[in-house]
Formats: C-alpha cells, structure tokens, sequence
C-alpha cells in the first residue's frame, strides 16, 4: 500500500460512496443521511431495503437504469440516491427517466386502482446547474409536481431533491444543524485529517471509522486507488471540456471519455449519456483503439 497520503476516502467516488451508504452495515448512514433531508415528507425511516441498482425495462429494447443506491422503506416508498461526479448533458432529462422505473415497478396485474408509492430522488452533486450559476444562495433543491397558476402541489409522490455541493461554504465553526454536518462532511472528508469537534455524534463515528483508509486491506486499497484515479481523470476530462465550451464540438474529448469510461467498465448506456455520442459511435471508437 503506497501512493495515497489522505486519511480519509473521497464520497465522490463510486468506491467511497458505495463503501459509506450502500452497504449493509453502514445502512445506518444513509437512513441517518435520508431522515436529515426527508423526514418532512416520510417521517421519521427506520428500515431501509437495497434493492438491485440495475432496472430492467418491460422489453428488452428499451434502455435500462443504473443507479448508485435504489432501497425502499418499510412502507413501500422507493428512493434513488445518486451521486453525480461531473457536468452532464441532460443531467435533469436523465434524472426524471430514471425516476420512471420505481413508478413502473409498481404496476400490478389484474384488477388495480394505479396507486403509488411514493418515489424520492437524491441527486448529491459535485457541480453547479449552468442555469442556477449566478445564484449563490440556494443550493438545496426540492422539486415536486406544482399547479402554476395557484403555486399548490398538484402531486405530491414524485419528488426530486438536488444538492449543488459546490455551493456549500459553511465552515466546521458555522455548522449549525445536522443536515449541515452531513453536508460538511460529505464535502471535505478526503481534506481533513481527523475528525472535526463539530462532529461528535454517534453516527459520524462509525463514517470516520469506516471512511480512514489505513483501515482497508490490500484488495478495498486497491479498489480504491483505482476508483479515484477514474474520479479525478473523468472529472477533469469532462470540467475541461465544459469549461472551454467544448462539449458540443471537440470530438478529442468525448473520444478520451469514452477510453477512461470503458477501461472502467461502465455500460455503453452510461457513456452515451456522459458524451451525448451514438452508441454507433462509441462502438466505431472503441473498434478502432482495438486495431
């Protein structure tokens, strides 16, 4: 073991975020994490259920759902926690597709009345809305069906909650709340070098615990390194394009993305939805590296 000098992983990677709220026995994070944000809408969670993070389709044709954390509560209410590294094109188009799939889970067969379940979906963001980068102030977004004309919810069991992380300033000394706290953390963890005295609750001992890297064994290392080597090269790849008003136009960049997603194994849906290339494309790309 070598390389690495933090002490602490970086929840942006999908190794750290996995490692801290999708796994059984940190479930206590995330339920603790979620009743920070929801528990005006669900009350307080007390039981959580990982659920396959891969949804198929009804017909094999369609595209399927990848997300990072798919769970349900006890009582049958669905939530998508994602975390979004990089600027994406249709990042919002994406997130209500995706937000689809727990709602056509829920159709039953024979004689039914449609009811649902609720639907939440968490997108913690390591990026700014280009369309909210003036405004500095808010930067916890909760988003519901609203009747326009008398500002009321007109349905109330799809919600959609965006943190623009990026936009969080406060400091250890002005935390004041816990969903605070969790924002801090989530923010700086792999900056600090040992845990803040702001942050002495119970349940941030166990994500200190189980976020020090001196306490993985030789293969969580590894796997690791290798999932913040991917972080840092995608994110630079994809901020560099954005920044220089690339995106749309220089194919070198979307060429490079496309490498850097494909030696990491990722889906060639996830690639299309990260380079907005044709999967023809991608395909005649990757053909030609291999020649």
């Amino acid at each position: 073991m070598s390389t690495l000098k933090d002490k602490y992983i970086n929840p942006f990677t999908d190794f750290g975020f996995k490692k801290l709220f999708g796994t059984e026995f940190n479930k206590p994070l995330l339920i603790d994490f979620l009743n920070e944000i929801l528990r005006s809408e669900t009350g307080n969670i007390k039981e959580l259920h990982y659920l396959s993070t891969e949804n198929l389709p009804a017909c094999e044709s369609d595209r399927k759902a990848i997300f990072d954390i798919y769970c349900e509560n006890d009582r049958g209410e669905k939530f998508i926690v994602e975390l979004q590294k990089a600027k994406q094109n249709y990042f919002k188009d994406r997130s209500v597709y995706y937000s689809t799939f727990p709602i056509q889970d829920q159709a039953q067969r024979g004689d039914w009345d449609f009811q649902l379940k609720a639907v939440y979906t968490i997108g913690i963001l390591d990026f700014v809305f280009q369309e909210d980068k003036s405004d500095n102030d808010v930067f916890h977004h909760e988003v519901k069906m609203v009747d326009i004309k008398t500002g009321k919810i007109f349905f109330d069991k799809l919600t959609y909650i965006y943190l623009e992380m990026p936009k969080f300033k406060k400091t250890e000394d002005e935390l004041e709340t816990h969903f605070e706290k969790w924002l801090f953390v989530l923010k700086n963890l792999n900056k600090l070098t040992s845990r803040p005295k702001k942050l002495q609750e119970k349940i941030f001992t166990r994500l200190f615990e189980q976020a020090e890297i001196a306490h993985y064994d030789k293969n969580e290392y590894q796997q690791y390194e290798e999932s913040l080597k991917y972080y840092r090269d995608l994110k630079n790849t994809i901020d560099t394009a954005h920044d220089e008003g690339k995106i749309e136009g220089k194919i070198e960049e979307k060429v490079n993305m496309v490498m850097i997603m494909k030696k990491n194994n990722e889906p060639l849906e996830k690639i299309k939805q990260y380079t907005d290339l044709s999967l023809e494309d991608i395909n005649e790309i990757l053909d030609d590296a291999a020649q």
